[in-house]
């Protein structure tokens, strides 16, 4: 199913109070209000990432709530989403589950208003966040301009330990680590971000470094190259490649990736590879004047973000991804 396919059909709105919609693949709609003020919304649900049911919530709302981050936005009101099996499951695990991502909720500084649950075989949890934004200040992920830099605030390579792990294949130190990263708030990123001039941002999520990047110079009809030498990758997510685990969504974000996408000879598969495994609350790509770069680094490191680096540069279309 190709989604992107089916909503080109739908067309887009009318409405001139709609500042962003889903015509560039963006991370939340947004919606003015009034002259200064309009509502960020978005919705995301993920199955579990481990067996730890309160820190699968704490990591199930850290990803929906980076959403509103990735625009700019302060979250401020949340709706449960419970996709939970009728039967099968330990006691409390579901209180967990809520309790965790309560946690997250409150840390955002955002009210945990209600929500819905359905009976479904597969468990799934997330949220439905509606934040505040000024019009003014929408980091939007179509605004990366020719001499910007690239800043990414965390790692990459979630997807394949959180599928090693399932295999008791990673240490378990490493994958606590990563969990830990995953649970945390792109709150701090995202002010950091806004002080220093940053001007187009996205998350990264499901569709990979490689997806989101790509969604980001297609909509400013800009290239992207990455180093990839200076890319912040998680303890042990290489090792997990070449002992051949993947995920279901690897291929398919390669696919996707393909003709817009170069790597030079010198970068080797298990690196070409990570650049298309799915994140899971991965950390925000951000574009911003080339000379605040450093000192965004810098803010980021001091706001709990250690990982966080400048991965690269943006110059003048065709719209791709170049690995260098």
């Amino acid at each position: 199913m190709d989604l992107g396919h089916i909503l080109t059909h739908l067309g887009g709105s009318q409405d001139p109070d709609l500042l962003v919609g889903f015509d560039t693949s963006d991370d939340a709609g947004v919606y003015r209000v009034g002259e200064n003020l309009a509502l960020v919304q978005t919705v995301d649900i993920i199955t579990p990432v481990c067996d730890d049911a309160r820190m699968f919530g704490r990591i199930a709302a850290a990803n929906s709530l980076s959403d509103v981050y990735a625009m700019g936005g302060r979250p401020v009101t949340a709706l449960n989403i419970c996709c939970f099996p009728g039967d099968g499951v330990p006691d409390g695990v579901y209180s967990d589950i809520l309790g965790g991502a309560l946690e997250k909720v409150r840390e955002a500084g955002a009210a945990l208003v209600g929500g819905h649950t359905v009976r479904d075989r597969e468990l799934k949890y997330g949220l439905s966040v509606t934040g505040l934004i000024d019009p003014s200040r929408i980091l939007r992920n179509d605004r990366a301009r020719p001499g910007d830099a690239l800043v990414l605030t965390k790692p990459i390579g979630t997807g394949v330990l959180i599928n090693g792990a399932r295999k008791d294949r990673v240490p378990q130190q490493q994958f606590q680590n990563a969990l830990e990263t995953m649970a945390r708030l792109n709150a701090k990123a995202c002010a950091a971000a806004l002080a220093h001039d940053a001007v187009s941002c996205t998350d990264i999520t499901g569709f990979g470094l490689a997806g989101h990047s790509l969604e980001m110079a297609r909509g400013a009809g800009v290239r992207l190259t990455i180093h990839a030498d200076s890319l912040p990758v998680f303890e042990g997510s290489r090792a997990m490649v070449e002992a051949g685990v993947t995920t279901a969504m690897t291929s398919s974000n390669r696919t996707l990736a393909a003709d817009k996408i170069s790597f030079a000879d010198k970068i080797d598969e298990t690196t070409r590879t990570l650049f298309f495994d799915p994140q899971t609350s991965g950390g925000l790509l951000i574009a911003l004047p080339s000379s605040k770069a450093e000192s965004l680094v810098s803010a980021l490191h001091a706001g709990g973000d250690t990982r966080a680096a400048r991965i690269g540069e943006v110059t003048s279309g065709p719209a791709s991804l170049s690995v260098v």
